[in-house]
């Protein structure tokens, strides 16, 4: 190596001392361990947060289906990649959300056990009430064959046989079906989580899909907690995400067969989710800034999603207005058929499974 080289660090190459990045892998030379360089590299890396990303968001935001036409058309480079675009707007989002997700987890909880406390509150005062009216029945009874003169009259009567006769249910029922009393009471023992299934009804030959219910209803009725299944199910959505993503692009395929291969479809629907994600975040933003954002604007900024939507397919597809209409509101239909179910499953597994 000539006095003129320098070797890069990074690829061990040499190459003329001139030059201020490495020809070879393009590291820059004798660059510097900054916080402000790592900081800046991690986001570069992971995100592509650079000058291609405000490229991107302007057109992104108000201009549908333009990002997808240019990247179809060749221009790769100069605007962010839709699957780059697509992972930092949701991880963005997702991080935003979670701050409403732990709020109404905690909101959650606590009404749960509110309800709880009232419920049992309720039932000890009914059967105080049942117990005194027993009482009462017994003295009424002993005056009226006394022929006293001032026992209460035949309705009043029947009103105390049908408290009197209650007293003979001694299972307090609950939503799950048991002896509330004799599970407190086995759990105040300590008693094993089998002993207190058999007591909720469980049998010996039930399945394991059905053990794992009864587990699930035990649990939950320990903890009366229901934020614990909420925050599962919230976790579960960037994974189901990536379920739907692919099934959006499939139909549209379907509808626009001819219009280009299933990934120039799959690049038209990272941009709509990128742009969905980004318009949530905001909307998330601005409420929890303002807790009285009204709720009208809400509604109507996530209405407007379906025209723009409408607008990206116009000009993405190159189909006349009355035809992108209506496979538009065809498009969106389908989806939701895979959407409502997919939502229904992933809740029941957020609560059989990872409760």
């Amino acid at each position: 190596m000539s006095e003129s080289e320098i070797t890069c660090k990074n690829c061990e190459r040499d190459f003329d001392a001139n030059f201020e990045f490495c020809p070879f892998c393009g590291q820059k030379v004798d660059e510097q361990l900054t916080l402000g360089v790592l900081f800046y590299n991690t986001i570069s890396n992971y995100f592509s947060f650079d000058a291609r990303f405000f490229k991107s968001f302007i057109p992104l935001m108000t201009r549908p289906g333009y990002l997808a036409s240019k990247f179809i058309g060749g221009k790769r480079l100069l605007y962010l990649h839709p699957a780059q675009m697509y992972l930092f707007i949701s991880v963005v989002f997702f991080f935003v959300f979670s701050f409403v997700a732990r709020e109404q987890t905690q909101k959650l909880d606590t009404a749960l056990k509110s309800e709880f406390e009232h419920k049992q509150e309720y039932i000890d005062s009914i059967k105080q009430a049942v117990s005194d009216s027993v009482k009462v029945a017994d003295l009424n009874k002993q005056l009226k064959d006394a022929n006293v003169g001032f026992q209460l009259d035949e309705s009043g009567f029947k009103v105390l046989d049908s408290l009197e006769s209650s007293q003979d249910k001694k299972v307090v029922e609950t939503g799950f079906n048991f002896n509330q009393e004799a599970i407190d009471s086995l759990i105040a023992a300590g008693a094993s989580d089998e002993v207190i299934y058999k007591e909720m009804g469980m049998n010996d030959g039930d399945s394991a899909f059905v053990r794992r219910l009864y587990h699930q209803a035990l649990k939950f009725y320990k903890n009366r907690s229901g934020g614990s299944i909420l925050q599962a199910f919230y976790d579960s959505i960037p994974i189901s995400m990536f379920i739907l993503l692919p099934i959006f692009a499939l139909i549209l395929k379907v509808f626009f067969y001819k219009k280009g291969k299933y990934a120039h479809h799959l690049v038209f629907t990272f941009y709509f989710f990128s742009f969905l994600f980004m318009v949530f975040s905001i909307l998330v933003i601005c409420n929890l800034i303002w807790k009285g954002f009204p709720g009208w604007i809400n509604s109507v900024v996530m209405f407007s999603t379906f025209f723009y939507l409408l607008i990206a397919i116009k000009r993405f597809y190159g189909q006349g207005w009355f035809l992108s209409f209506v496979k538009c509101n065809v498009i969106s239909f389908a989806f939701l058929m895979f959407v409502i179910p997919l939502a229904v499953v992933v809740m029941g597994l957020s609560a059989f499974m990872f409760y």
